[in-house]
């Protein structure tokens, strides 16, 4: 039987192999690619796709996993052995009902449709993506069809390709909660007075890149494993532990682009810290998206937005950028990077704000699911749902409809995770503090081991072993996705911000 596992075993590393070079192909393509390169990058990918599809569910797949039924049943259910096998099963039931063509068809739309997406952006010309964004849609309900009878609604198909065991009517009642707990506490911070001027003057970028280097180094960061490029919409990937790509971009009127990059090494470091045994399998990868964010959202804003972390970096911030910054201490810039300014830009938006810019999107692909609008319909829907959840006018579809990836790589089912990241964060952290009480005196020293220590005992290294309810019931003791953490952080923190009271605690 060890004969049997180790044949599995070796198939899933071919077809792990296969992935991760995809992933490197889509790295370089949003990278450095040139632009021409697009259509034959699209062959690639598709050929990439096809090859690890029909590899992955060939029978002999099937015959593998059936013979290790016993084999897995004599092992513990926390063994490298039980879950290699549980979970290539779980995975291979779901991918025999998707045929490899489609499969294909799928990674080459998203390959075009992404450098039309990035030149439509440029333009503001939503009518110039309309056609990719349509054949993407059309891919994707062609792929729900694939699980007719599995699911309670469509979309339910697509959430668990990133959120393994979620469904929408979960998300729905989840989001529910934050729509009425958060958009009153915005509506507050905004009748408690105007956020103050954000600092004016320019920042230039060499500097920009030598700061968040220091930063990300001090987090974790090895030059030998790790790199960082710019991109138009910030990513993160990798082909292994040893290597992990991050992407960022760059503002010269503000330091925006920091926070991105604090963000994409939460996702950097879940990849890295995954224990090294399960390499080259399908373990080797964050148990899910929703997982995943509640690691960039920790360091970009539970840490690289704490006063402690201030403390300890502004004084080396506002020596390489004295004149936008002369006017500030560490106190006023915790208040500054804190500040709620409800705004266009997803990525952007203050830890107030932010989970209503999903919540939008989540309704928005439910009814491009269901038909209910025609698609060229969708900046009107999208700019009525901004103003009415954020009390923000949209002044052209570059800042509106046009400004995430995802739908130009076919990712419908992917907004919901960072909602559900968000409040992940705030329930592991509430564990991690309780754990580790001296983190903050930590993070004024400058000192982060302790925390990512934490985080690769109790949640990296174990990668994809188990279900995300499984990973977060270990880490965090909680059996199930909870907002009120998350609404209570909140709270907590602009009180001392902007004076609210601290009620509904």
């Amino acid at each position: 039987m060890t004969e049997t596992f180790d044949e599995l075993r070796r198939r899933l590393a071919e077809i792990d192999d296969l992935g991760r070079a995809g992933a490197i192909l889509g790295w370089d393509q949003q990278t450095m690619m040139p632009p021409r390169g697009a259509a034959v990058r699209a062959e690639q990918l598709a050929t990439i796709g096809r090859t690890a599809h029909e590899k992955f569910t060939s029978p002999e797949i099937g015959r593998l996993l059936e013979e290790l039924s016993s084999f897995e049943a004599e092992h513990e259910h926390d063994s490298f052995e039980a879950s290699l096998i549980r979970v290539a099963r779980r995975d291979f039931e779901k991918a025999c009902k998707v045929p490899s063509d489609l499969r294909a068809e799928m990674a080459r739309s998203a390959s075009l449709a992404l450098p039309v997406w990035v030149e439509a952006r440029a333009n503001d010309d939503f009518a110039a993506f309309l056609p990719a964004l349509e054949r993407n849609l059309e891919l994707r309900l062609r792929y729900v069809e694939c699980f007719a009878g599995d699911f309670d609604e469509p979309y339910d198909a697509l959430l668990d390709d990133f959120e393994r065991g979620m469904r929408t009517a979960e998300v729905r009642t989840t989001f529910d909660y934050l729509k009425e707990h958060q958009a009153p506490l915005v509506r507050e911070v905004a009748d408690a007075g105007p956020p103050p001027e954000a600092p004016q003057g320019t920042f230039p970028l060499e500097l920009q890149k030598q700061f968040e280097l220091e930063v990300v180094r001090r987090f974790g960061f090895d030059d030998e494993a790790w790199r960082i490029d710019p991109t138009v919409h910030p990513f993160a990937t990798g082909a292994g532990t040893q290597d992990i790509r991050l992407t960022t971009r760059y503002f010269e009127d503000s330091l925006d682009g920091l926070f991105a990059t604090m963000h994409e090494f939460g996702h950097g470091l879940y990849e890295h810290q995954i224990d090294p045994a399960l390499e080259r399998t399908p373990l080797a990868r964050g148990t899910s998206l929703g997982m995943h964010e509640s690691q960039s959202r920790t360091w970009e804003n539970l840490v690289g937005r704490s006063r402690p972390f201030w403390r300890h970096f502004f004084p080396r911030l506002r020596e390489l950028f004295p004149g936008p910054l002369g006017a500030y201490d560490a106190e006023s810039w915790y208040r500054e990077v804190n500040a709620v300014r409800p705004s266009l830009i997803r990525v952007d938006a203050d830890e107030a704000t932010y989970n209503l810019h999903i919540i939008l999107r989540f309704e928005l692909e439910q009814e491009m699911i269901a038909g209910s609008f025609p698609l060229k319909d969708l900046p009107g829907e999208w700019n009525r749902r901004m103003w009415e959840y954020l009390g923000v006018e949209v002044p052209d579809d570059r800042r509106g409809v046009l400004q995430d990836t995802h739908w130009a790589t076919g990712a419908l089912g992917y907004f919901p995770t960072y909602a559900l990241g968000n409040l992940i964060s705030a329930q592991l952290w509430e564990r991690v503090l309780a754990d580790v009480p001296e983190l903050h005196d930590d993070f004024e020293r400058g000192e982060f081991g302790a925390l990512r220590d934490w985080l690769r005992e109790h949640l990296h290294r174990h990668g994809r072993k188990f279900t995300p309810g499984e990973t977060l019931e270990r880490a965090a003791g909680a059996d199930r996705i909870d907002p009120e953490p998350y609404v209570r952080y909140l709270r907590r923190k602009l009180s001392g911000i902007h004076g609210l009271p601290v009620t509904a605690e």
